[in-house]
């Protein structure tokens, strides 16, 4: 089956490559702005609202006379922003309908980018080329990656490359047309009692198997929460616009990319390790949202990243055969004995251990959710 995948790396620039990439992102920046408002403008006065195509030519004849300066950048990188307002207009006013409909959604209209947040990223098409260690990309030429060999070279088709800045660090996202093998279809999961299993998601550990196997949860927050805390002081007491605070700033971003990524690899391993090895999995159904309205257990909640974690295994699954089944909101995995099928009454969230007064099992709280989750394969 044919598949879209990303990669993503980051890159090994020189200054005069840093300037050049953020030349391109602000002329993104500039152009999505500069959209936002003419979609605006035109909506306010009853005028057909600009599509990107509108956009783009009303872009190019300012060119000519005002915006001189875009000349030095990629024609893709203005271009594939009105492109990006289009869809975040687009999704505007689907979410409008669906609150109408009654759907919890938010609504969201489109925001302008700002630079305090970030340089941003800019997308690019066209001859791209990846090489060992380098990549070639349209107007910024070679570009030398710091990991070697990650970046598909060949066997894929290459559709785009997006560069992207934060904390003052460079990273480059190709997504690429590839094929994989067509995965094993399993059609009655529940003949496989060995690959089949329920994972239970919590906090003090990442996910509980049902099979007895546990993956930790690295609290990349928790761990960091001192330091970005200090960091925040520091910033807070820099007088605004000195280039100590700029430093400060990067300091800050720094310690908020690192804890970003110590959360982000440990989801990919575990629901990797988790869709490679089973043929069938059960996850709840958990309103994460509603999770996190918890002001005690938010800061954790968040940390742990349920629903990224639910979105890596969705995806995953299919790559690698992997069923992935969703239980009923509703489901007691939590109060029900996974031996004889007992429903407590009530169960608090500091009672780690189980206990059933019924056939008197005692097991780990999160393993007896996990036996009941799989339990719903053959129900």
């Amino acid at each position: 089956m044919i598949i879209l995948r990303a990669f993503k790396t980051e890159l090994d620039l020189n200054n005069i490559q840093k300037t050049a990439c953020a030349k391109h992102a602000g002329a993104a920046r500039y152009t999505y702005n500069w959209g936002l408002v003419r979609k605006i403008e035109a909506y306010q006065t009853g005028q057909k609202v600009p599509t990107a195509i509108d956009l783009h030519r009303e872009l190019n004849a300012l060119k000519k006379t005002e915006l001189t300066w875009m000349y030095g950048v990629s024609k893709c990188a203005p271009q594939e922003a009105l492109r990006n307002l289009d869809q975040a207009y687009a999704n505007f006013f689907r979410r409008v309908k669906q609150k109408k409909a009654g759907k919890n959604t938010k609504v969201g209209f489109p925001r302008f980018k700002s630079k305090k947040n970030g340089l941003g990223s800019f997308r690019l098409t066209g001859a791209i080329h990846i090489f060992e260690k380098a990549i070639q990309l349209p107007r910024l030429g070679v570009l030398r990656l710091k990991e070697g060999g990650y970046l598909p070279t060949g066997g894929v088709h290459i559709l785009s490359a997006t560069v992207s800045e934060r904390a003052g660090r460079w990273f480059v996202s190709v997504q690429v047309e590839m094929e994989m093998p067509d995965p094993v279809d399993k059609e009655h999961p529940a003949e496989n009692h060995r690959l089949a299993a329920g994972v239970d998601l919590g906090i003090a550990r990442l996910a509980t198997v049902s099979d007895g196997s546990r993956i930790e949860n690295p609290r990349a927050l928790k761990s960091n929460l001192s330091k970005i805390k200090r960091l925040n002081r520091i910033v807070s007491r820099r007088h605004k616009g000195s280039a100590n605070r700029g430093k400060a700033v990067k300091q800050l971003a720094k310690a908020h990319l690192r804890v970003a990524n110590i959360r982000k690899d440990a989801l990919h391993q575990a629901t990797s390790l988790l869709t490679k090895t089973k043929s069938a999995i059960v996850l709840e159904d958990l309103n994460v949202s509603g999770m996190l309205r918890n002001h005690h257990l938010a800061q954790a909640i968040a940390d742990v990243g349920l629903y990224e974690f639910r979105r890596q295994m969705s995806y995953k699954g299919a790559w690698y055969g992997c069923q992935v089944f969703l239980a009923d909101p509703f489901y007691p995995s939590t109060k029900r004995c996974s031996c004889c099928g007992n429903v407590k009454a009530a169960m608090s969230l500091g009672e780690r251990t189980y206990t059933c007064e019924v056939c008197g099992l005692v097991i780990d709280r999160d393993l007896n959710a996990a036996l009941n989750l799989e339990q719903v394969l053959y129900s």
